[in-house]
């Protein structure tokens, strides 16, 4: 039996799509449930419904075996699981953004920026042998340059269309995001062989896609 990590919301939807093609006799998962625990003892599957950004606590820590995580998710917790697949949804970009033509952000000896992800942004910075105080926010970072909280914000960028209606543009891009697959590092072990048809399974769909 694999315990797998489900995130709600969109990304938990684009998965059980997936999963509904790969996995024969697996029923509709019914995400609208609120149950948090779902067995479907005929595949030997359990998902558990969790948030996004918990997901990959949950497969750290043993709970599930298995999970799906964006990548900002696990670039933010940095959390100690192996990343197994990139499943090639959920795609977006992590970008440093504000007003354009602010270059004088760059040289300033005390730059500030408000970010959801406090870790990827002082990663980055230090990447590039820069300092940055890191304002972490929790809402709409996009407020930050507005109101000069920040002089820029990091975060994940999809469309474009926020950033565009609060004057506003991509100065760096950091990295792609995608929904990816990863996998508790002792039952990578010890259920090798379930992971590994689990796994098996979902790439044989991807290749059709």
């Amino acid at each position: 039996m694999l315990t797998i990590a489900l995130p709600k919301g969109r990304l938990g939807h684009q998965t059980s799509k997936l999963l509904n093609k790969a996995i024969d006799g697996l029923e509709e998962l019914d995400l609208s449930s609120r149950k948090l625990v779902l067995n479907f003892p005929k595949v030997s599957l359990t998902f558990i419904l969790v948030k996004p950004s918990d997901v990959p606590t949950y497969v750290e820590y043993g709970v599930a075996d298995v999970g799906i995580a964006g990548k900002d998710t696990l670039l933010e917790t940095q959390s100690k699981v192996y990343e197994m697949l990139d499943l090639g949804f959920g795609k977006c970009k992590m970008v440093v953004a504000g007003f354009p033509h602010n270059n004088s952000w760059i040289n300033k000896a005390h730059r500030r920026v408000s970010t959801k992800y406090p870790n990827i942004a002082k990663s980055y910075f230090s990447s590039k042998g820069e300092t940055a105080e890191i304002v972490k926010l929790n809402g709409s970072v996009e407020l930050g340059p507005i109101v000069g909280l920040s002089d820029v914000i990091v975060d994940i960028v999809e469309s474009g269309n926020t950033l565009k209606e609060n004057g506003l543009v991509v100065l760096e891009e950091i990295c792609d995001i995608s929904a990816r697959l990863i996998v508790n590092r002792v039952s990578l072990k010890t259920k090798r062989n379930d992971i590994t048809r689990f796994i098996g399974s979902i790439e044989k769909v991807l290749e059709e896609i």
